[in-house]
């Protein structure tokens, strides 16, 4: 991580958090305990970009604004917890090295098995009131189903829009 952000980073970052806010709270699936959102695609531009703590602090941040912009239900900080260690694996699987599928197959799985599956899921059992088990086995599929379909996304996002911003900025493409 670089000590100084520049104003053009400051800038896509901001609108990464902003993109990420939309299409979490506004174009996202909500069916009772189930999201099918995709606020992690400006994020994982963000860890491809510029890292982890970046994408760890975007995510977070995107969080809180969201919650605070369109609350869903009672506020829990631990999903927002749950946002900075998405950003973060997405920044350590991706950031600097070449994006595959199997490389984004891993940062998906790794988010979608540990974040939304594992620790989402407790954080639900104190909201919902319901036992971590029934939640786990109900959330498991949706889970399951999520990781190509995320992996997919962040390919063709790597491949279109950092592709883009590194064209622009003039910085050699990984």
């Amino acid at each position: 991580m670089k000590n100084k952000i520049s104003t053009e980073q400051l800038v896509i970052m901001g609108f990464m958090i902003a993109l990420s806010v939309v299409l979490s709270k506004l174009i996202s699936i909500n069916i009772s305990f189930l999201r099918i959102g995709f606020g992690f695609l400006p994020i994982a531009i963000v860890a491809i970009m510029y890292g982890p703590v970046w994408a760890g602090a975007a995510y977070a941040l995107a969080d809180l604004i969201g919650a605070f912009l369109f609350p869903t239900g009672p506020f829990n900080p631990g999903f927002t917890l749950s946002a900075a260690l998405t950003g973060i694996i997405f920044g350590m699987v991706l950031y600097k090295k070449k994006v595959t599928f199997a490389r984004a197959l891993i940062a998906s799985a790794l988010v979608a098995l540990i974040v939304n599956l594992l620790i989402n899921t407790w954080w639900l059992t104190f909201i919902l009131g319901k036992g971590y088990t029934v939640l786990l086995a109900s959330r498991a599929v949706k889970e399951l189903v999520s990781i190509p379909v995320m992996a997919l996304l962040i390919l063709a996002m790597d491949r279109t829009v950092v592709k883009a911003f590194r064209e622009r900025s003039g910085t050699v493409s990984q």
